[in-house]
């Protein structure tokens, strides 16, 4: 048995999938302690995982609610910017208080977000670290368009110097998270980072990300393994759901996700376009706003503040989404073709590598009209082409247990031993 931390982005999307990652290490017979802000505490305790405070003084309780907020109500470039300064920021809380956390814990090992930059603590403490992602991974190599653009993968000269300037841009912008990252590493005796895979582990990098969802041709590093979702469906709460008012017509299923999806504009032109379709449009506001403060909508749509998403992909024809990657896994399980309307940060390459693969029609949320939902909603519904690369993706993926395939791969590379016999889920 070994003692394993984790340090990961405190949003729903990174939270959910790591403590599905950590009950999956706790089943292999291991102690599991998240590191976190006061807002997390009561959400990780509740799955029945040991949380360690940081950050009280910094982020005091109700912090998260209103960096949310203002997260909400960004796109583009600007969520880049509001993301790297948030990173920035909590990097030196994690800095500073981490450590002593830490060696308190009398860890074996860690799992670090891709998303955070707590690798610099395991590290500077001597400690094994698996960097995991619930993004498309991280790859070091100008062959991979960068996520944040949405660009189509191209191999040849004039894509790898287009994918290069997308990178140096990038980096460029998040200069000031590796100023402070690099200032704590002097402090402790560490080389410099120049480039953002610097803080990778050299041991294994895993990604939550099916293989089969990736760009045809992708190169990746020997240490990064493509696992599949980080199911956390038999830990969510239940959600009530007017049920009866279903009427039978085909369901469309909007849901903008958590975190990005301020933006009542969004939602009213979802509702026009497909007012003008014999649909029945279901809407989730993911807490971005109240249902009164939308007012009436045309087509009269279902809009619930929060959605029991599972149960309802079962009964959509077609979803509309923000190309979040769970939203993106949890349709795909389920074979939906989608529309989808990325914001900002990983989601432009999660929708670039759902329209590669034919299981989705993308637009641009800047030039976002009812017309251009009304038009790509009446295709994926008419246009069987959609719903069959759904239908090859869900088959192609399976039922497999990414979280179970990742706490395997995490034993294995860090030389962790499990303290129960685990059957295999093959």
């Amino acid at each position: 048995m070994a003692r394993i931390g984790v340090i990961c982005f405190p949003g729903t999307g990174h939270l959910n999938p790591f403590t599905a990652l950590g009950h999956a290490l706790q089943e292999r017979g291991h102690d599991v302690i998240f590191f976190g802000i006061p807002d997390v505490e009561a959400r990780v305790r509740a799955t029945g995982l040991e949380f360690s405070v940081i950050g009280a003084k910094d982020y005091p309780l109700g912090t998260l609610r209103k960096l949310d907020e203002q997260l909400s109500e960004l796109h583009g470039l600007t969520v880049f910017r509001f993301t790297v300064e948030r990173i920035k920021n909590t990097a030196l809380m994690v800095f500073r208080e981490a450590p002593d956390a830490v060696r308190q814990a009398q860890l074996d090992a860690m799992i670090i977000d891709q998303a955070d930059f707590g690798t610099n603590v395991s590290e500077y403490l001597g400690l094994p670290f698996a960097s995991v992602s619930i993004l498309p991974p991280f790859i070091d190599d100008n062959r991979v368009p960068p996520f944040f653009f949405g660009w189509p993968a191209r191999y040849d000269l004039i894509g790898r110097i287009r994918n290069e300037f997308g990178i140096q841009l990038l980096m460029r912008m998040a200069n000031p998270i590796f100023r402070v990252v690099n200032r704590q590493r002097d402090a402790w005796g560490l080389g410099r980072h120049k480039r953002r895979g610097d803080a990778l582990s050299p041991i294994v990098q895993i990604t939550q990300m099916p293989r089969e969802l990736e760009f045809d041709g992708c190169p990746h590093p020997l240490s990064l393994h493509y696992t599949g979702h980080f199911r956390f469906d038999k830990k969510r709460p239940p959600v009530d759901f007017p049920w009866h008012r279903l009427d039978g017509r085909p369901l469309v299923y909007a849901s903008m996700g958590t975190l990005q999806n301020g933006s009542k504009e969004a939602f009213e032109i979802i509702a026009r376009g497909c007012a003008k379709l014999d649909v029945q449009l279901v809407m989730s506001l993911g807490g971005g706003f109240s249902i009164d403060s939308l007012g009436e909508l045309p087509g009269q749509p279902i809009v619930v503040e929060f959605a029991p998403q599972l149960e309802l992909l079962k009964h959509a024809t077609v979803v509309i989404t923000h190309a979040g990657l769970n939203t993106v896994l949890e349709s795909i399980a389920e074979g939906k073709p989608m529309v989808a309307i990325p914001i900002g940060n990983d989601q432009p390459g999660v929708a670039a590598r759902l329209a590669a693969k034919g299981a989705a029609i993308v637009l641009p949320r800047k030039k976002l009209t009812a017309d251009k939902v009304e038009k790509a909603v009446r295709t994926v519904l008419e246009d069987d082409r959609y719903r069959r690369a759904a239908t090859v993706l869900k088959e192609s993926i399976g039922d497999a247990d990414g979280a179970a395939v990742a706490a395997q791969l995490i034993e294995e590379k860090l030389c962790l031993k499990p303290s129960v016999v685990v059957e295999s889920r093959d």
